[in-house]
């Protein structure tokens, strides 16, 4: 397929985008979830984003920005199911000493949490993420992302800045 003076937000074009990349894209997404349904929901999204920013991607580099798009929702979800997880087993079914007051607390906190992570730029989310749910070692996420550590330093703490005046210390 040729991307030279194309527009993705040209309705044939991004149907031959979707029609080139969506079986390998829902490949990968399930080799990573290993759930078919997750994978379509997260597919259908990474095609939704890649509409909403048509504008903004270059034809020639699609298939890296769709592949960074499905991981990084593929990460979103990993966090949001521990965070779920967590919660159901602080606040399952055993009975806590917790006031209402603070369990209600606590919610805020952590959709403030979710939030705040969610509204990171793309590369600061993807090392946080990493390092912080993955518990990856800053040299583990630059093989991975093909970047210096240094970036790596440089991206986490440009995060880690924005955690703090959000929500405070991290």
């Amino acid at each position: 397929m040729s991307k030279h003076n194309q527009n993705i937000c040209d309705s044939k074009f991004f149907e031959a985008l979707y029609n080139t990349y969506a079986k390998e894209i829902r490949r990968f997404l399930f080799y990573k979830t290993q759930d078919i349904d997750k994978s379509e929901d997260i597919l259908q999204d990474v095609f939704i984003k890649l509409w909403e920013n048509c504008n903004k991607v270059d034809p020639n580099k699609v298939k890296s920005y769709i592949y960074s798009i499905a991981n990084n929702m593929f990460l979103n979800d990993i966090k949001h199911q521990k965070v779920v997880q967590n919660y159901r087993k602080h606040n399952g079914n055993d009975s806590t000493n917790e006031s209402p007051e603070f369990i209600m607390l606590e919610k805020e906190f952590m959709e403030k949490l979710e939030s705040t992570i969610d509204n990171l730029p793309e590369k600061q989310r993807e090392v946080f993420l990493m390092n912080r749910i993955e518990k990856m070692k800053y040299k583990e996420i630059a093989l991975h992302l093909d970047i210096s550590v240094k970036a790596v330093e440089k991206r986490m703490h440009q995060a880690l800045v924005v955690m703090r005046k959000e929500i405070g210390d991290v």
